[in-house]
């Protein structure tokens, strides 16, 4: 029992002193000891508990007086504690009432802190908004303007760099629906640009290309008169007064037309192709552009190219052919040069290549049809300035050179023509007799023409006759005048001397062997031809045949080629007029067959007649003195073996005659 006591003492300070979540193995202690050790504990907890409470009430008692007066003195307080609570109440209510208008001013406060919030929200993103809305204002206004490519660069802008910033804003969804209308908008619109540019340039070329056909004419004309002054030596005063007057009329057109040098680009606004160009490779659609363009042209090309149907009745209908084409390769090669990659020069040169080809055939075809040789002159002249026009822009032009040497023939047979038509006329308006000159002044004047010598007849004084007609000093003249047409035609043809050389002698041969040698032919057996005339004829022909070593002088001095020269040919018309003077002879012999004929056919015998009355009969002494007064005229012949047989034989029967040895 003893040894319990301070067991219990130990657990009951140990659960005074121990926290109540720590008690549980405390008092499982009681129970785990001995028998009855809870009942003594319960003692001993009752005992200690007793212990404790006389302590309190004797602390209790300690400190009740002071209890006491603390509550009487809180009953004092009461009242004061009732006036205050009055006065507080008061105090409240005034601060109540005076506080309903401090907190509607703060809420007036709080409603516009908010307003203000909610304005500065706005404006931020306004202020991301209004640079799209502005790009989108400004798009809009260049579309209104046709600046649809600035447009494109402004819908990339704003695609990029705006949009994604406000894509959260519904206004900026439609902008991003209409964008790509507005991108298929402006290529529809700049297409429609371009076609019209198509149809306009159409319309143009030929504006174009006349344009720079007259500058390169201007050029060749100067060109052409300084090579002939430098190349060829004119002797004839004619040509030298041509030459002069040529060279000041070129240079005073020249100051006349000196203007500011007009280009492709001066007529023609070219912007509508810079524009879709750069729209549709900004799109990506660059190749699709450069497709349709090349595709447009090429139709264009081939409508360029198709001539109209009276083409050759005029020039201008060839200056208007080939100005169409200067100017429709004048526009493609100002695309090749401002462009990178829509004209290729190989596509320029495939396109002008077939285009070649065709102007060819197109020349060759209607070239054929002309028949006036000023006509041919002047095509001539249009596809020199053609060529060189084209070649100054790079296009090769030596096929239309070739052509030229086939125009070149065609034009020596229109001169053929031509001059087969004035030799006619010539021969048509000669009286057939010797020219008449009353004094030295018209005797120049023939020499001038003519280059005639017989020291013989410079003795005589006159009045006096030349033995030659008319017709000789004009044909002489018109023989010069076609070597003078022939010669333009080798203006501008860069040929050396000796092949300008060649290609008149040649001509003239032409000239000489078919030409006047047929005219020749036709005109001896004219049935009003007769006698006199034929022997006319024949002395006119002895002094042409004569005439054609001055006609090689003539073309010598005209391209400075010396006649020594190997290569230089010889001018071989002389056949020409011995043919012609055969002829006129074998019908000076036939016509007197037939006159003989008639002479006899007419005559009136005497069938009854016993014998001869010793006279001849009166149609043989017209006969005879018709072979007298012919054969007198036969005097003034050149010396020829085939006349002179052919007499004797007609003489033979007539012994009369035969003692005029005079006659040959």
């Amino acid at each position: 029992m003893a040894e319990s006591l301070p067991e219990h003492d130990r657990i009951l300070q140990e659960i005074e002193s121990t926290d109540t979540a720590c008690v549980g193995p405390t008092l499982r202690s009681v129970y785990d000891d001995q028998p009855n050790a809870h009942q003594k504990f319960m003692e001993k907890l009752d005992a200690c508990i007793r212990n404790h409470d006389r302590e309190i009430e004797k602390m209790c008692n300690f400190h009740h007086q002071g209890f006491v007066d603390a509550i009487t003195e809180l009953l004092k307080v009461r009242a004061d504690a009732e006036k205050l609570k009055v006065q507080v109440t008061d105090t409240n209510r005034r601060l109540q009432d005076a506080g309903k208008e401090v907190i509607a001013q703060t809420e007036e406060i709080i409603r516009c802190r908010v307003q203000q919030r909610n304005i500065t929200t706005v404006v931020e993103k306004l202020q991301l908004c209004l640079p799209v809305l502005e790009m989108y204002s400004k798009l809009k206004e260049q579309m209104s303007v046709k600046r649809y490519y600035s447009a494109l660069k402004t819908m990339e802008q704003l695609e990029n760099l705006y949009l994604p910033r406000v894509s959260q804003y519904r206004f900026c969804q439609i902008m991003i629906e209409n964008l790509p209308k507005l991108r298929e908008e402006i290529k529809e619109i700049s297409m429609s640009d371009l076609k019209d540019f198509l149809e306009s340039i159409r319309k143009h070329s030929d504006r174009i290309g006349e344009t720079a056909m007259k500058q390169v004419s201007q050029l060749n004309r100067i060109t052409s008169v300084l090579w002939f002054t430098e190349n060829f030596c004119f002797t004839s005063l004619k040509l030298s007064q041509k030459n002069e007057i040529t060279l000041k009329r070129t240079f005073e057109d020249e100051d006349e037309h000196e203007e500011e040098v007009l280009t492709a680009q001066d007529l023609v606004d070219f912007s509508p192709v810079y524009r879709c160009l750069h729209i549709y490779s900004v799109l990506g659609d660059g190749e699709i552009f450069e497709n349709y363009y090349r595709k447009q042209r090429r139709k264009q090309a081939r409508l360029v190219l198709q001539p109209q149907s009276s083409m050759h009745e005029t020039v201008e209908g060839y200056r208007r052919y080939f100005s169409q084409i200067v100017g429709f390769f004048v526009v493609e090669d100002h695309i090749l040069h401002v462009t990178q990659g829509l004209v290729t020069r190989t596509y320029t040169d495939e396109l002008w290549n077939m285009a070649l080809s065709k102007i060819i055939a197109v020349l060759r075809t209607h070239s054929s049809y002309c028949n006036d040789p000023d006509l041919v002159l002047e095509l001539k002249n249009l596809i020199v300035v053609f060529a060189d026009t084209l070649q100054g822009y790079g296009f090769p032009v030596n096929r239309l050179f070739d052509l030229l040497f086939e125009i070149r023939d065609q034009y020596n047979e229109t001169l053929l023509k031509k001059w087969s038509g004035l030799f006619r006329d010539i021969f048509e308006a000669d009286n057939y007799s010797p020219i008449p000159v009353a004094n030295e002044e018209e005797y120049r004047i023939v020499i001038s023409k003519f280059p005639f010598q017989d020291p013989e007849l410079d003795k005589q004084s006159f009045p006096k006759k030349l033995p030659m007609s008319q017709s000789v000093p004009q044909i002489y003249m018109q023989v010069k005048e076609f070597i003078y047409a022939s010669l333009k035609f080798s203006e501008s043809l860069h040929r050396s001397s000796t092949e300008i050389d060649d290609m008149l002698r040649k001509s003239t041969n032409l000239l000489l062997t078919r030409t006047l040698s047929s005219c020749l032919q036709n005109l001896i057996k004219k049935p009003h031809i007769g006698l006199t005339e034929l022997v006319q004829i024949i002395i006119n022909t002895t002094h042409l045949e004569q005439a054609c070593k001055y006609l090689e002088d003539f073309i010598s001095n005209i391209t400075n080629i010396s006649q020594l020269t190997v290569h230089t040919a010889r001018l071989y018309g002389l056949a020409t007029f011995k043919d012609a003077r055969h002829a006129a002879e074998g019908e000076i012999y036939t016509k007197l067959n037939q006159k003989i004929d008639e002479f006899i056919q007419i005559a009136d015998y005497d069938w009854t007649m016993s014998e001869s009355d010793g006279r001849a009969s009166g149609y043989l002494m017209d006969l005879i003195n018709f072979l007298r007064s012919t054969f007198q005229v036969f005097t003034h012949l050149p010396v020829s073996p085939v006349l002179c047989m052919n007499c004797y034989f007609l003489l033979s029967d007539f012994p009369l005659l035969l003692n005029k040895k005079d006659y040959f």
